[in-house]
């Protein structure tokens, strides 16, 4: 007989009437205790793509038969590069077919792509009905699950039409991280470290330390890093949903990377990839503009890149980079602002002279 599961730790988003808990354990997606509280909608509609719901959506669909009077699924193209008008219309058409009704409950099944078109697509429907998040990925366990922020790409820009939308529940299964290429446990790291250097200095020093383990998926280490994690968002995010202020640090490293990813094409780096790169470079930038001292970037630097991720950008050129984070949500007045590190686990949101960009991209781009 296998023993017991643990049970599961619950980390609330404090958000008043609209606040909810993220559940993060072993077994979540098998046991009905994990959507306990939920409303039994008359038609629950699963939205994943053609990669996880192989995986896990016939799992999800026996859980669900049990509370909704009908389940239904819908499986997008996998990849960031559908995450775009085309995949969204994809959700509409069939919600309207199925004669979808305004009771109806939306479950994002897979990674970040999945999270946040489902949540874009709840936020729209109807003019808004509600959703639960299944996290399949790291990435999307430690962030893009957590906070409301959904949204499609543009080829301007990577997430600038969306809404925010919170969901009724994030049920984050350690258990799904097995399935993972490494590539993408590597990618997710990234949206983990980056906790460290903005809130919670304490938590980079356990990075150091168990880099090794979270590569290698042992479960402790990650159930840690994921909790700790949500912890650290859980925070921020209640004290600015909207991101008017606070919530912005979350993007540390973001500026650059959105232009990465942008700039090459949707799909050719994955998120966390252009994160991790990214946050090398907005270290630097922190160095030049006298907040840290290098030591603490050569450090961050150290940690990214014995998490298998890139700390050289791709050579798009300074002008084709400015350009791009020109458009970044963060930018006012078509002027450049980046999430910058005023000291070890402290950062801000500050604008940077054109020249001490272009001087950051030139050592960190090849």
């Amino acid at each position: 007989m296998s023993a017991p599961l643990p049970t599961p730790t619950r980390v609330a988003i404090a958000l008043g009437d609209r606040g909810y808990d993220i559940l993060i354990g072993r077994g979540l997606l098998d046991s009905a205790e994990s959507f306990d509280g939920l409303p039994a909608a008359p038609c629950a509609v699963i939205v994943s793509n053609t990669r996880v719901a192989p995986l896990y959506a016939s799992r999800l669909r026996e859980v669900l038969a049990a509370r909704h009077a009908r389940v239904l699924q819908i499986d997008l193209p996998d990849g960031e590069a559908h995450k775009d008008w085309a995949s969204l219309d994809a959700i509409f058409d069939a919600l309207l077919a199925a004669n979808c009704d305004r009771k109806t409950l939306l479950y994002a099944l897979g990674g970040g792509v999945v999270g946040d078109i489902t949540g874009f697509a709840a936020a729209c429907y109807m003019r808004g009905i509600a959703f639960v998040q299944v996290p399949t990925t790291l990435l999307a366990q430690v962030d893009s699950s957590v906070g409301g922020k959904t949204a499609i790409n543009h080829p301007r820009g990577k997430n600038m039409i969306g809404a925010f939308h919170q969901p009724l529940r994030v049920i984050a299964d350690l258990d799904t991280l097995a399935s993972l290429p490494q590539r993408e446990v590597a990618a997710g790291l990234a949206e983990v470290i980056k906790y460290g250097p903005i809130a919670d200095s304490d938590f980079l020093d356990w990075l150091e330390g168990n880099i090794d383990a979270l590569l290698a998926r042992d479960t402790q280490a990650l159930a840690h890093a994921v909790r700790r994690s949500c912890e650290i968002k859980a925070a921020v995010v209640a004290a600015d949903e909207r991101e008017g202020g606070l919530r912005a640090i979350l993007n540390f490293g973001h500026t650059f990377g959105h232009a990465i990813e942008t700039g090459l094409g949707y799909g050719a780096w994955l998120h966390g990839e252009a994160v991790g790169c990214g946050m090398v470079m907005a270290a630097d930038l922190s160095v030049r503009l006298g907040l840290i001292d290098s030591a603490y970037a050569r450090r961050l630097k150290d940690l990214i890149a014995r998490a298998g991720l890139p700390t050289v950008g791709p050579a798009l050129g300074a002008e084709r980079y400015l350009a791009l984070m020109r458009g970044d949500k963060k930018a006012e007045d078509g002027d450049c602002r980046f999430v910058v590190l005023d000291a070890p686990g402290r950062a801000s949101v500050r604008a940077a002279p054109d020249a001490v960009v272009s001087a950051v991209l030139a050592a960190h781009t090849a």
